[in-house]
């Protein structure tokens, strides 16, 4: 099926993603004329920090969830009503695996290739003048002895679960790792019902003490982290910083989890072991972006994949394409929010022919400045432990798709002369499962003593071969 390819009418734009800076992308576009679609893998628009529980679930108060809901209202409403005027069509559970651009600088210059469905096998074409990419974030995910047992989910998926399902895991849960995320993930687990037995946090808070002229532009989200932090103590939830866990415990399910005392070199220290018994163990250690369609359509990308590279209007390097949100460096909600607004404003200047005046945005820059100030901050203080290697033993699974342990690739790298990431891949098969190495990436490179870099994917997700053979075969819908 395609979709908006000969329509006359105003200029087009396809928006990816429907998270906050996908959301006030559309809504801003939307506003200066130009026809939107957006299209989005979710059910529900609001990405994972607005994630909403399904309206069967019946659930009474949704907003104890979530912080910001007036923002999220607004956002909620604003898809509505322009969806309702014609100016925005917001195309969910469509899963993109592939934008596609057109040689020319005529119009429909880019095809956005997606998947429909649970089953994602029905191929729909979407045509735009202008692509702008809110593809977000995913966790980081570092493999330690235990970590595969069921029981275990990332911080993340907690929350996740929490919001969407109204559901927990089980009954006593350890928080662990680190970053600013931990916080909300243990106070919304306590707050549901589950003991928190420990939040773990390998970073050390009081170095944002000596950072404190850099969290001043930001007074609100130390309020938010302060407001955590009471909140825990409340509870009576005790905390653990420098700390990080070692091993996870069980059978056929987690069972306890040992955390250790870390040294200020990053080192676990002899004797400090302690075992906490639990049958959840959330764990994270910060966020990453999802670059692969910018990859694909030539975007230029941080060298260590960190972020998409954007100028002040979110303009990629690459003509007709921006990018706003997480995709452009982790930085949460408010500048994600003001990042999509900036896009949505130039994207639509720039389709209607004329040059944006960034008056126009004037404060969503100064709140874009502002965030990523602080979360710089944050990034330099909330890190993984520097050797965090060292406590993942040979037998430790790290690919999961292929099965590949921590053994064969060290094997690969100190016997098989392994000098960087792709090599590993090549000898061990890590990273050529299902994920492509997005999950196991930064496990492998770690372990190899390898740079991370910049895995140029043409596809963004695995899609059937029938589809491949009938891409642009389908004949064009008004």
């Amino acid at each position: 099926m395609s979709t908006d390819a000969t329509a006359a009418g105003p200029p087009r734009l396809t928006i990816v993603g429907a998270g906050p800076a996908g959301l006030a992308a559309a809504l801003a576009a939307a506003g200066q004329g130009v026809r939107v679609t957006v299209v989005d893998s979710a059910e529900a628009p609001g990405g994972q920090f607005y994630r909403q529980p399904a309206a069967g679930l019946g659930a009474r108060r949704p907003q104890a969830l979530h912080h910001q809901w007036r923002t999220w209202r607004r956002l909620r409403d604003g898809l509505e009503r322009q969806a309702a005027a014609g100016r925005v069509t917001h195309l969910s559970d469509h899963h993109v695996w592939c934008v596609e651009r057109h040689p020319g600088d005529g119009p429909h210059r880019f095809t956005v290739h997606a998947l429909l469905g649970p089953e994602q096998e029905a191929p729909v074409e979407v045509r735009a003048d202008a692509v702008l990419l809110a593809t977000g974030g995913y966790e980081k995910v570092l493999p330690f002895p235990g970590w595969t047992l069921p029981g275990v989910v990332t911080a993340g998926g907690a929350q996740a679960m929490l919001k969407g399902g109204l559901v927990v895991s089980g009954r006593t849960a350890v928080v662990a790792g680190t970053g600013p995320l931990l916080l909300p993930v243990a106070t919304g687990l306590a707050a549901a019902g589950v003991t928190v037995a420990a939040l773990v946090e390998s970073a050390d808070p009081k170095a944002l003490a000596r950072r404190a002229g850099a969290l001043a532009g930001r007074a609100d989200k130390v309020a938010e982290g302060a407001g955590y932090a009471v909140e825990l103590l409340r509870r009576r939830v005790r905390t653990l910083v420098r700390h990080t866990v070692v091993e996870a415990h069980g059978g056929d399910r987690l069972e306890a989890v040992t955390v250790a005392a870390l040294d200020s070199e990053g080192r676990v220290r002899p004797g400090t072991g302690r075992r906490i018994p639990c049958d959840t163990l959330a764990v994270g250690h910060g966020m990453l972006p999802h670059t692969d369609l910018a990859e694909a359509l030539g975007c230029r990308v941080e060298s260590d994949g960190t972020r998409v590279w954007v100028d002040d209007e979110q303009r990629t390097d690459v003509p007709g394409v921006w990018a706003a949100g997480e995709t452009t460096g982790i930085g949460g909600a408010a500048l994600s929010l003001a990042e999509g607004h900036i896009a949505g404003r130039s994207a639509a200047a720039r389709l209607l022919g004329r040059v944006p005046d960034p008056d126009e945005w004037a404060g969503a820059a100064k709140s874009r400045e502002k965030s990523r100030e602080f979360f710089a901050v944050l990034d330099a203080v909330y890190v993984p432990p520097a050797h965090w290697t060292e406590q993942v033993t040979d037998d430790t699974v790290v690919c999961r798709c292929e099965e590949v342990t921590a053994g064969q690739v060290r094997e690969a790298v100190g016997e098989l002369g392994a000098g960087d990431v792709r090599t590993v891949k090549l000898l061990t098969r890590a990273g050529m499962g299902w994920c492509q190495g997005r999950m196991c990436g930064p496990a492998v490179a770690g372990l190899a003593g390898c740079a991370e870099s910049v895995a140029r994917r043409p596809f963004a997700r695995p899609v059937p071969l029938g589809v491949l053979a009938r891409a642009g075969e389908t004949e064009d819908d008004e």
